[in-house]
Order: structure tokens, then C-alpha cells, then sequence
């Protein structure tokens, strides 16, 4: 019998998984419970979570309506494994998204159930857009991420990740994002331009995918006229148009699906992490009914439609989008958080502030700034994550349900983390003027 290791003991993490590990080194303790936007580690100190599982968890930890869902259902004998097999906890989900989702929008689409993971989603993407339009490149963007497997791994920007896969992803052909140049640049008419140009090198792609809000890249948003330009592009020119919802989806940014406020109508849509609810893997394919040209079993995969994903998920539905509630919530913390980042930006000018509805950055400008602050915070008891393409932006994600004192607790904790580490990592301008 394996020996009991004291509380947070990290022994059995560092001698038996393997070195691919990330959180478990940014986040040194041992965690054993969660509940809402709390975490409790073994010693039992708690943590102001505003990292939500990397955006799984937007209705914070452990819902005691969507776990008591769950343990009815597997009470009853309910089926977990299904493979693609019509079942009833899958028609209840299908039914109950199309009456208070794709309706109320205006949206119609098919529902094609991928692998567990957001990457498996985008995989199968790719795949049909190339079948649909007999074409094989993809237009991604600048800073973009939906992906670590091949496929998902070629229309994924940031070099740390490429360069792990092995061979050179091909395949893509990478156009700069909204505000790549500065403010002042439209980078949708430099896509336009490569397009109309036969001599540009670049051929037409069967699509383009985007994430409205780029979120490992940095939490960059889109404007409503840029994605409405590239939009215009698509249709122009016969080129399907995937949204990436993976993260900015499910409510993040205020609406459930984060490009709402650009009225966009995307040929198709990517939806994971938070979409089962509470965390069970479940991700989904969105396709306009005219895309789905499948011949049965052309795309598959054993974890298909996971049935206790899809009870928690419709459980989700039902207590928060069955009303604007939730969405007004949202646009109302996303608020005042962006006011208190603001307040906190104003302390330096390295410090900027960007992101839609509760889905914010704070950009530090440089990586060994963010590790800083990151580290001051968790010793605080406040767990947030980085991103960026040199990890230089603070990522807030906490859970869209988060009661007011708790989030101020955390927004207390990242100025007075900020603030420490601003006294000790000098300002490079600075030191360049001295």
C-alpha cells in the first residue's frame, strides 16, 4: 500500500507525472475541494478562484442543482456511455438548446457531437470545411489558439506549441488579427487584398476560423466592424467562417455565444469547457444544415455525446439561460471589474486593460512582471493564470456566478499582488532614461 504523504505534498505529482504538467508548478499546493469561486487545499487554506478551470467552469465549482441532476440520473441506471447512440438525456439536451438558444437568436444549425476536448471539435472543423469546399487551406490569425493536436496545432499561432509538434504544421496560412498593426490599421483589408490578388501566394482557403475574443493570445477582442468586414470576405468569396466559442462561448462575455453583439451568423460554431456546466468533458459541433454532408461513421470517435455531460449541460440551460439573467449579471461584474482593473492600471504605465464582458486582461508588458504578480497573488490566496505569446497578461476568468465580496476579495488581492510587484520589477523605459 502506497504511504500517505502529508497535506500538500507535491512527491507523487513530481516523481510519477509526467514533466508536460503546468498548473500543478504555478499552483504548489494540493487541492481537495471546491465550491463556488472557492478552492480549499489540503491544509484547508482557500483560494479566490479566477482561473475557472481555463474557462470550464463559468458557473463556478460544483452546482449543487447540476451534481444533483447528475447523481438522479446515475441512480436511475441512466446510460453514461453511448458512443452515438440516440438515448434520452440526448435528446433532452438537443430539444432544450434549440428551444432557448438557436431559436430565440434566430439561428439554425445541426448538432455534431466530437471527442471530449475543444481540440477535438476543431479538428473535425477543419475536416469538414476541406470536404465541404474540396479546398485544403485554412486562414487563422496572429496570437490565435484552438489547439494542441496536429490539426488544431496548425492554425494555432504561438511558436512555444508549434515547435512541440514534431513536424512543421501545414496546412494554414496565418493573416494578422484585429489591432495587429495598431488601432489604426484594418487588417480585414489586408485579407481582402490577398484574396482579390491571384498573385498574392496565398490560395482560397475552405474557411477562416477565429475566436471573437482571442484568449491564450492575450485576451484580445475583435471589433464589431472587423468581424463583420471578414464575415463580408467569407461570403464574398465562398469561404466558410468557424467560430472558435470554446472559451469566449457559454456566457463569458455576456451574451451565451460571444458574437452576438457583432450579429454575426457563423456557417459553424465551436463550443467545450464550460458547455457540460461543472466541468464533465462534452464538446459540439454547430453546423448550418447545408454543411452536413457526412457519410455516417466518416468522422467518429468513442467518447461521442458523453450522456452525464449532457445532463449537467441541460441542467445549465434550464437555471441560467431559460432568462436574460445571467447575461445581464455578466455585462454587470464584466463591468466592474473593468473599472477596478482600471484603477489598478493607472498606478503604471506598463499596465493596460482589455477583454469584453467577464472575460479580462490586465497587460503587464512583460512576462517577468506577470510571474511576479501571479506568484504575490496565489501566496495571497487569489489563483489567476497568464497568457499571451510571452505570458506578459494576467487573465481573468472567475466563475460568471461570483457573489460580490468574494470578487472583491480576489480584485483586493491582484491590486495589493500588483502593487508589491511594481516596488521590485523595474519599469525597462525607466532604467533605459537613467
Amino acid at each position: 500500500m502506497p504511504n500517505e504523504s502529508s497535506p500538500n505534498s507535491l512527491i507523487a505529482f513530481e516523481t510519477l507525472e509526467s514533466n508536460v504538467r503546468t498548473y500543478s508548478r504555478s499552483f504548489p499546493v494540493v487541492f481537495r475541494k471546491s465550491e463556488g469561486a472557492i478552492l480549499e487545499d489540503e491544509e484547508g487554506r482557500q483560494y479566490v478562484d479566477f482561473l475557472s478551470g481555463a474557462g470550464v467552469l463559468n458557473y463556478g465549482h460544483n452546482d449543487r442543482d447540476f451534481l444533483n441532476h447528475a447523481m438522479q440520473y446515475l441512480n436511475a441506471n441512466g446510460i453514461v456511455q453511448g458512443l452515438d447512440m440516440a438515448t434520452s438525456a440526448k435528446r433532452e439536451f438537443l430539444e432544450y438548446f434549440d428551444e432557448i438558444i438557436l431559436r430565440p437568436r434566430g439561428l439554425k444549425y445541426r448538432f455534431q457531437f466530437t471527442g471530449p476536448t475543444g481540440a477535438n471539435a476543431v479538428e473535425a472543423a477543419l475536416k469538414l470545411a476541406r470536404k465541404v469546399t474540396g479546398r485544403s487551406s485554412i486562414i487563422s490569425f496572429t496570437n490565435g489558439f484552438h489547439g494542441v493536436t496536429l490539426g488544431a496545432l496548425a492554425v494555432t499561432g504561438n511558436r512555444y506549441y508549434r515547435d512541440a509538434g514534431g513536424i512543421p504544421p501545414g496546412g494554414a496560412v496565418f493573416m494578422p488579427y484585429d489591432g495587429y498593426w495598431g488601432p489604426s490599421n484594418d487588417t480585414s483589408r489586408f485579407l481582402q487584398k490577398v484574396l482579390d490578388d491571384g498573385s498574392s501566394g496565398v490560395d482560397l482557403p475552405a474557411a477562416v476560423i477565429l475566436e471573437t475574443v482571442q484568449a491564450e493570445g492575450g485576451i484580445r477582442p475583435a471589433s464589431k466592424e472587423w468581424l463583420q468586414s471578414v464575415e463580408r470576405l467569407c461570403r464574398d468569396n465562398g469561404i466558410l467562417l468557424i467560430v472558435d466559442d470554446i472559451q469566449a462561448g457559454c456566457g463569458r462575455t455576456g451574451d451565451f455565444f460571444s458574437f452576438e453583439f457583432a450579429e454575426l451568423s457563423p456557417d459553424v460554431v465551436l463550443l467545450s469547457k464550460s458547455l457540460s456546466g461543472c466541468g464533465l468533458p462534452l464538446s459540439l459541433l454547430l453546423l448550418k444544415p447545408g454543411l452536413d454532408i457526412w457519410q455516417p461513421g466518416e468522422h467518429s470517435g468513442t467518447f461521442r455525446g458523453n450522456n452525464l455531460a449532457l445532463i449537467t449541460a441541460t441542467a445549465a440551460l434550464r437555471k441560467y439561460w431559460a432568462s436574460e439573467e445571467l447575461s445581464a449579471l455578466v455585462k454587470k461584474t464584466g463591468h466592474t471589474m473593468r473599472e477596478r482593473l482600471r484603477e489598478i492600471r493607472n498606478q503604471d504605465r506598463r499596465l493596460a486593460v482589455r477583454g469584453r464582458g467577464m472575460m479580462l486582461g490586465l497587460d503587464c508588458g512583460t512576462g517577468e512582471l506577470t510571474e511576479k504578480i501571479v506568484r504575490n497573488a496565489f501566496e495571497e490566496g487569489l489563483v489567476v493564470e497568464r497568457c499571451g505569446a510571452e505570458d506578459e497578461v494576467i487573465k481573468l476568468l472567475p466563475p460568471l456566478t461570483i457573489d460580490q465580496q468574494t470578487l472583491q476579495r480576489g480584485l483586493d488581492i491582484l491590486e495589493e499582488s500588483v502593487n508589491a510587484a511594481l516596488n521590485v520589477v523595474p519599469d525597462p523605459a525607466t532604467v533605459l532614461e537613467k
